[in-house]
C-alpha cells in the first residue's frame, strides 16, 4: 500500500476500499460522512443514493430511493443528517436512519440570479435557493447554507427554518465576493467557507462579517473538522493538476499535502483521524492514518 504525508499526518492509501455486492457499481459518489460510530454514509446519484458502509468498507444498510433529484451536500453532526439536493434547489434534514425531519426551499423553484449554467459566475445574487451545495447546522441550531452553484452567497436560517440574513456577491477579488461556495463549516464563532472557483477560503463571524481569506488553496471543494480540531480540505483539479489533500492548522497553515484521485469533491475526517474521499470514479478511497 501506499504511504503519503509526513510525521503526525501520515496515511497508508487504501484505494477501492467501499465493496458493493457483485455486479454493483457506484455513481459519482458526490459526498461522504460518518456518524457517532464511524460508519461511512456515501451520498451517490443513483438509487438508492445514500449507502452506509463499516469501517472496513461492507456494506451495512442504504435509504434514500426515489427522495432526491440530484445527490449533492451530505453533512453529518450529532447524529443527524443535513442534505442538499441541488437540482430540487432544497436542503433537508434527515435522521441517521433516512426518516425527513425538515426541508428549506421549494422543490424545484429556483431563485432569481440569471443563471442558467451551474458553476457560472451568476449575474446576481439572490436569495435562497439556486442550486444549493451544502447545509450546515451551528451549535446554536441555526442553519448555514453555501448556495453556489447558480448563486453566490451564504444564507443563515433560524433552526425553525425562517431566514435571518444572506451575504455574497458575484466576483472574484474582494471580501465577500464568491465564485461558487462549496463548502463551509462552523468553527466555533466564525464560518469557513470554501469559495470553490476562487481558489480561496474565506472566514466570516457567524452574523457575516468578514475576517479573512485563507489563499494557499486550489479550488476548495469541501472541508470537515479532525478532533484535534485540525481541517480536512479536499481540492480540485487545475489545468493538469491532480487533486489533492490538504491538512491545514485552525489558522489556515498546511499541516500536510498530498495529492489525491479523483475529483477531490467530496471528503470527511472521521474520530480517528481517517480520511475518507468521494469523487473517485467507481470508487471511495480511505486514508488511514499512521502518524
Amino acid at each position: 500500500m501506499t504511504t503519503l504525508g509526513s510525521g503526525h499526518y501520515t496515511y497508508t492509501v487504501q484505494e477501492n476500499w467501499a465493496k458493493l455486492p457483485e455486479g454493483e457499481t457506484f455513481a459519482m459518489v458526490s459526498a461522504i460522512a460518518t456518524d457517532s460510530q464511524d460508519r461511512v454514509y456515501a451520498f451517490q446519484r443513483k438509487e438508492p443514493p445514500v449507502l452506509i458502509f463499516d469501517r472496513d468498507g461492507n456494506l451495512q444498510d442504504s435509504w434514500g430511493n426515489g427522495s432526491f433529484l440530484f445527490a449533492h451536500g451530505f453533512y453529518i453532526e450529532d447524529d443527524v443528517v443535513y442534505v442538499t439536493d441541488r437540482d430540487a434547489s432544497t436542503c433537508l434534514v434527515y435522521t441517521i436512519d433516512g426518516k425527513p425531519v425538515q426541508m428549506l426551499g421549494r422543490h424545484g423553484r429556483h431563485s432569481d440570479t440569471g443563471c442558467e449554467v451551474a458553476g457560472d459566475l451568476v449575474p446576481r445574487a439572490a436569495g435562497p435557493f439556486n442550486y444549493p451545495a451544502e447545509l450546515v447546522p451551528s451549535p446554536s441550531g441555526e442553519l448555514y447554507v453555501a448556495d453556489g452553484y447558480r448563486n453566490s452567497r451564504v444564507h443563515r436560517f433560524t433552526a425553525e427554518g425562517e431566514l435571518i440574513q444572506s451575504w455574497g456577491e458575484p466576483g472574484k477579488s474582494e471580501a465577500n465576493h464568491f465564485h461558487l461556495p462549496h463548502s463551509l463549516i462552523i468553527d466555533g464563532d466564525r464560518i469557513i467557507v470554501c469559495d470553490r472557483e476562487n481558489h480561496r477560503i474565506q472566514l466570516f463571524t457567524l452574523n457575516g462579517e468578514f475576517i479573512e481569506f485563507w489563499n494557499d488553496i486550489q479550488r476548495p471543494m469541501d472541508i470537515s473538522r479532525d478532533p484535534e480540531g485540525n481541517f480536512l480540505v479536499s481540492e480540485g483539479t487545475v489545468n493538469d493538476s491532480s487533486a489533492r489533500i490538504s491538512i491545514l492548522d485552525p489558522q489556515g497553515g498546511v499541516l500536510a499535502r498530498f495529492d489525491c484521485r479523483g475529483s477531490g469533491h467530496g471528503s470527511w475526517i472521521d474520530s480517528r483521524g481517517d480520511i475518507y474521499l468521494a469523487g473517485v470514479p467507481d470508487a471511495i478511497d480511505k486514508y488511514v492514518r499512521e502518524g
